[in-house]
C-alpha cells in the first residue's frame, strides 16, 4: 500500500530544499505550490477564477501573483473567496497524481498551509521541517520581495511552528545545515519502507 506523506513546514522553514531531498531519491513528489503556479498560467482555469474575483490581478492572460498578493493584503475577505475558487482545482490535480502512483511504496504531497486548510485526514503521515527563528528569519528576510511588515502578516495567518511540530509525525531540523536534512530524509524513506514492508 502506498503511504502518504504530508510535507509541510512555516515559511523559511527549508521545506522546497526538502521536497527536493525526496525527488533526488526518487520518491514522486506533489508540490500545491507548482500546481497554483501552473493554475494561474495564460490559458489555465485558475485564471478565470481569478480574474472573477480580482480583475485587476490578471495581465496579459495570466495571474500576476504580485497584483494578487497586494489584492489580499488589501481585503482580507478576498483570500477565502480565492482559497474557495483554487482549492478544488488544486484538490482535482492532487487526485489525479496519486491515482498515478498508487504503486509506489512511498509518495510526498508538499502542502504549505497543510494544517491551515485542515487536510490532513487522507495522509498517512506528515512531516514537518523546522528551523530556529533566527535561521528563519534571516532566510525570508534575504528574500528579494520581502518585508518585515509582509513577514509578519505571512506568519500570523500560518500554524505556529511550535504547534506544527506537536500535530506532526516526523520532523526534520533545516536549522542544522544541508547533508543532515538530507541524511534525515534518505533515514526517514528506509523507516518508512521497514514499517510498510
Amino acid at each position: 500500500m502506498t503511504y502518504i506523506l504530508g510535507l509541510t513546514g512555516s515559511i523559511g522553514m527549508g521545506k522546497s530544499t526538502t521536497a527536493g531531498f525526496f525527488r533526488d531519491a526518487g520518491v514522486p513528489v506533489w508540490d500545491a505550490d507548482a500546481v497554483v503556479h501552473a493554475l494561474y498560467s495564460k490559458g489555465a482555469a485558475g485564471v478565470q477564477a481569478i480574474e472573477a474575483l480580482a480583475p485587476a490581478s490578471v495581465k496579459n492572460g495570466e495571474v500576476d501573483r504580485g497584483e494578487l498578493r497586494a489584492a489580499i493584503l488589501a481585503d482580507p475577505i478576498l483570500l477565502e473567496r480565492v482559497e474557495a475558487a483554487v482549492h478544488p482545482l488544486v484538490a482535482m490535480d492532487r487526485e489525479v497524481f496519486l491515482k498515478l502512483h498508487m504503486q509506489e511504496p512511498l509518495v510526498l504531497c508538499d502542502i504549505p498551509l497543510l494544517y491551515e486548510t485542515g487536510i490532513e485526514t487522507w495522509l498517512n503521515g506528515v512531516l514537518v521541517v523546522t528551523a530556529d527563528a533566527d535561521v528563519q528569519r534571516e532566510r525570508v528576510m534575504a528574500r528579494a520581495d520581502m518585508s518585515e511588515a509582509l513577514f509578519a502578516k505571512i506568519l500570523a495567518k500560518q500554524t505556529p511552528d511550535a504547534e506544527k511540530r506537536a500535530r506532526a509525525v516526523y520532523i526534520i531540523d533545516t536549522g542544522l545545515g544541508l547533508d543532515h536534512a538530507r541524511d534525515a530524509v534518505h533515514d526517514l524513506i528506509k523507516q518508512i519502507g521497514d514499517k510498510n514492508a
